[in-house]
C-alpha cells in the first residue's frame, strides 16, 4: 500500500537520522541522549539549594531550609549522575562500562564543590555592590544583576568542566547566556570578586584565565586573535588562545582583547580598544580623542 504525503515525509526523515546516527557514532548502537531540559532543571535546582531564601521554593521558612537543601543535594546528585553517564556515553574512546562509574564520581565532586562556589561567589556579590553605586542591597544584587547571575552560573559549569562533564557544563552555559546576554564559555578560569557591570554583550573565551577583583563592563571581548589549524587543514582544539587578564584590572565597555596576551596587574582598559598585545602592570590604555567636527545646518 502506498504511504501517504505524511508517511512518506516520516520514512525520509527515518532513513535520513539512520545514516546521521551511523556517521555520527561509527556503526555503535545509538545511545542516550543528555536532556537539556533535565540539566537546566539541575542548575535551576542548585541555585537554589545555593541561595535557598532567594531561589528556593516560595514560602520557604528558616525552619525548613536545611531539610530542603539536603533533599536537593541529593536529587541533584542522582540526576547529575544520570546525565553525566549519557555524556560519556558518547564519546567513541569511553568503555561504556566505565561510564556509571565516572559519572558518579563526576556527581559526588560537584557536589563536594558546592561550598567553595557558594563562598567564592559570595565574592562576586561583594564586588558587585562596591563597585556599583546603584546598587541598594545585597539582596538586589542577587536577585536583579544578569553580571551575577551569569558568574554564578559559570562556577558552577565550570565545576562540570573542570571534573570532566564538558557537554553537560557547556548546556548550562549556553542556557546562562540566552537568558543573561553574557557568553562565558565553561573552560575559562575566573578568580574571586569577578564583577561583570551591565553585563550585555559580554564574551569570554574558553582558555581566558582572569585573576582577582576584575571588573568588566558591557561588550567586552575577550577572544581568539586566529585559529591554528593541522596539516590537514582542522581546527587545532584545545591550545591557548585567549587572554590572561591579572588582577585587579578594569576594562571598559566595548574593548576587545585578543589573543594569548596578557594585561598586567591593575591594568586599565578603556572603552573601544582593540588589543592584540600585552601591557605591563599599572598600564592605561585609551583610544585617542576623535576630533569632532560641528556644523550648523541651513534652516529652511
Amino acid at each position: 500500500m502506498p504511504l501517504t504525503g505524511i508517511e512518506s515525509v516520516a520514512e525520509r526523515l527515518r532513513l535520513i537520522r539512520i545514516v546521521s546516527q551511523q556517521r555520527r557514532y561509527h556503526g555503535r548502537p545509538t545511545p542516550l541522549l543528555p536532556s537539556k531540559p533535565e540539566i537546566i532543571s539541575v542548575l535551576t535546582d542548585v541555585v537554589g539549594l545555593l541561595y535557598p531564601r532567594h531561589f528556593g521554593p516560595p514560602g520557604l521558612t528558616p525552619d525548613e531550609t536545611d531539610a530542603h537543601v539536603l533533599r536537593m543535594l541529593g536529587s541533584v546528585r542522582q540526576r547529575l549522575r544520570q546525565q553525566v553517564e549519557r555524556e560519556w556515553h558518547l564519546s567513541e574512546s569511553h568503555p561504556g562500562q566505565a561510564g556509571s562509574s565516572h559519572a558518579a564520581v563526576v556527581a559526588a565532586g560537584f557536589v563536594d564543590s558546592l561550598v567553595r562556589i557558594r563562598d567564592l561567589h559570595d565574592t562576586d556579590i561583594a564586588a558587585a555592590y562596591a563597585g556599583d553605586p546603584s546598587a541598594k542591597s545585597l539582596d538586589e544584587i542577587v536577585f536583579c544583576f544578569p553580571g551575577v547571575s551569569a558568574i554564578l552560573h559559570h562556577r558552577i559549569a565550570h565545576e562540570l568542566y573542570r571534573l570532566g562533564a564538558p557537554m553537560t557544563a557547556r548546556i548550562m552555559a549556553e542556557y546562562s547566556h540566552s537568558v543573561t546576554g553574557i557568553d562565558i564559555h565553561p573552560g575559562a578560569r575566573i578568580g574571586p570578586a569577578f564583577f561583570a557591570d551591565h553585563g550585555t554583550g559580554v564574551v569570554i573565551g574558553e582558555t581566558s584565565v582572569i585573576g582577582r577583583n576584575v571588573r568588566i563592563y558591557q561588550q567586552v571581548t575577550l577572544g581568539a586573535k586566529r585559529f591554528e589549524a593541522d596539516e590537514s587543514g582542522a581546527l587545532v582544539k584545545g591550545q591557548p588562545r585567549h587572554p590572561v587578564i591579572e588582577d585587579d584590572v578594569v576594562i571598559y565597555a566595548g574593548a576587545a582583547i585578543l589573543g594569548r596576551i596578557t594585561i598586567g596587574r591593575g591594568s586599565v582598559i578603556g572603552g573601544g580598544v582593540w588589543l592584540t598585545e600585552g601591557v605591563p602592570p599599572g598600564t592605561a590604555v585609551t583610544q585617542a580623542k576623535p576630533q569632532l567636527s560641528v556644523v550648523a545646518l541651513r534652516q529652511a
